[in-house]
């Protein structure tokens, strides 16, 4: 049977069905001569079959490269194989030549996009075109191991670990190429972090209302004006909008689901994710991970499904507020929300390195009450990623694809931050969330003080007789223990609240008897509405 080979002739393959079609026979008839790894040479332009990768890498390799125009015979991928079982042509190299290292990043990005199963498309690789041209140029005649792209990778890594500003950045790109005109480089800071931004770990900019009451996101993406309040999306002079939109505020949200693929993109942060079940401690007695602990075996217990899969992802959440001017003279609060991934070792999941920024909440003042507006976006991947889970390649299982899901186990904070995130009052004198309506309280020198912490003890100990606590001899007994139906029925007493800051509307300064009958729960979040029922 004749094999049609033209479409490895044609040039403009972005648009060319022929071309598509004709890739897809040509990898259908290599599929079943892939060896016992996965890999086959790669018959590009740039690899020309001394190089093997999977599938998937050879159809983006093929499509952005073009196919060998000297590889006539396929002996390698299915036609006339006893041909090349007696071939005396060169194995293909197992390590790197002189190929510049970014290009096995760019295999790495493109080999865990979104669209797994759609890998190497015309879409797919339009999205890499800028990166693979900035890969293919020289960053100086005759100097072909260093790419134009590795040497801006380099020196943005020295920008971020230096401080540099953008305009110290910008001076510097002057002065190479005023020194080195033929040096192919980027003109400014703005194009080479929009450069970077392709390689998957950018984020978005998401407008917010001056009032904080709405974000200018999904249903309200093309809207002017907020819809709770009616006040301008836009900042105003004299009434009227300044010559350049501008937003009031902006808030940065970085998704999830590209961090944490790039954690199985490699062999080595792959085989990390299953520390928690491969290499934890046997010693029930021992507790140095919290995979030794109640609640994750009990998350365990309620969830098998999702406890089977090693892979799967366990979060934890941490919010605070903090002043980026290094002034306490001036009042802004910023508020940073982090993640981490408990999947890894305890020496890992708390570095720096490992804990994935999640969103920049603008200030001048602190979310408090409107913290479920800002973080609306991170909620809803979170419900996407537990719920239906993305496709992602998985290097320490033969790059292959599987389902990865992920779940909030908890939040860390403190006492002010807690109130924001699970709208349980953070003062007053009922305060403590552990004993909830017993906590004992009383006021002292204008400060609300809570004591009676005897009543944890053995009701036959010494110290509960004592009389240098506070005179008198303690015979309470611990505080009860509320169970999930008590809760709800504290939070379906809790009045709905507008989000905001608007005077007339989220900013309504409510009186001290409203707040007294709400004076567990103020209000319920977009946390505790979209936890998982057991």
């Amino acid at each position: 049977m004749t094999i049609d080979k033209s479409w490895t002739q044609i040039r403009k393959r972005s648009n060319s069905d022929v071309f598509w079609q004709g890739l897809q026979s040509f990898l259908q008839m290599a599929r079943p001569h892939v060896n016992d790894r996965g890999f086959i040479r790669c018959p590009c332009n740039r690899c020309i079959n001394n190089v093997q990768h999977q599938l998937e890498v050879l159809e983006t390799h093929i499509h952005r490269f073009g196919f060998m125009s000297d590889y006539n015979e396929w002996i390698y991928h299915g036609e006339n194989v006893n041909a090349a079982s007696n071939s005396n042509l060169p194995q293909p190299d197992s390590g790197v030549h002189d190929r510049d290292e970014m290009f096995e990043v760019l295999e790495d990005i493109i080999s865990n996009d979104a669209e797994v199963d759609q890998l190497g498309s015309q879409s797919s690789n339009v999205q890499y075109d800028d990166l693979f041209t900035a890969l293919n140029s020289e960053l100086y005649p005759g100097v072909s191991s260093f790419s134009s792209l590795n040497f801006l990778v380099k020196l943005m890594h020295l920008n971020v670990m230096n401080k540099w500003t953008n305009k110290s950045f910008d001076e510097l790109l002057k002065l190479l190429k005023l020194a080195f005109p033929k040096m192919d480089l980027v003109e400014s800071h703005y194009e080479a972090k929009k450069l970077m931004t392709k390689m998957g770990l950018g984020y978005q900019s998401i407008h917010v209302c001056k009032n904080d009451c709405a974000l200018f996101w999904n249903e309200n993406s093309t809207s002017e004006t907020c819809p709770v309040c009616s006040e301008s999306r836009w900042k105003m002079q004299a009434g009227r909008r300044t010559g350049k939109n501008v937003p009031h505020k902006v808030l940065r949200y970085f998704p999830l689901a590209p961090r944490l693929k790039h954690l199985f993109a490699t062999s080595k942060t792959a085989k990390l994710m299953r520390w928690h079940r491969v290499e934890k401690s046997t010693d029930d007695n021992v507790m140095r991970h919290p995979v030794d602990g109640g609640a994750w075996k009990d998350f365990d217990r309620k969830h098998p499904v999702f406890a089977d899969d090693v892979r799967n992802v366990r979060l934890g959440l941490a919010a605070d507020g903090f002043n980026p001017f290094n002034n306490m003279s001036i009042s802004y609060s910023m508020w940073p929300v982090v993640l981490t991934t408990y999947n890894l070792p305890p020496w890992l999941c708390m570095k720096p390195e490992y804990l994935m920024l999640s969103l920049l909440i603008p200030g001048p003042q602190s979310p408090g009450k409107d913290m479920d507006v800002f973080l609306r976006p991170l909620i809803e991947e979170l419900k996407e990623l537990w719920e239906s889970g993305i496709d992602t390649r998985d290097a320490g299982n033969d790059r292959k694809v599987f389902k990865m899901r992920a779940a909030l186990l908890w939040t860390v904070n403190d006492f002010p931050a807690r109130s924001s995130l699970s709208g349980w009052s953070g003062q007053g004198y009922k305060a403590c969330p552990t004993c909830n309506e017993d906590t004992p309280s009383m006021r002292v020198i204008g400060k609300t003080s809570y004591f009676g912490h005897r009543r944890f003890l053995p009701s036959t100990y010494q110290w509960r007789s004592n009389l240098d606590f506070d005179g008198r001899t303690e015979r309470k007994r611990p505080p009860r223990r509320f169970s999930s139906v008590d809760i709800m029925d504290q939070l379906r007493r809790v009045k709905t609240t507008i989000p905001g800051k608007h005077p007339n509307y989220g900013g309504v300064k409510r009186k001290r008897v409203e707040l007294e009958e709400e004076k567990y729960f103020l209000r319920t979040t977009i946390l505790g509405r979209n936890r998982v029922k057991a």
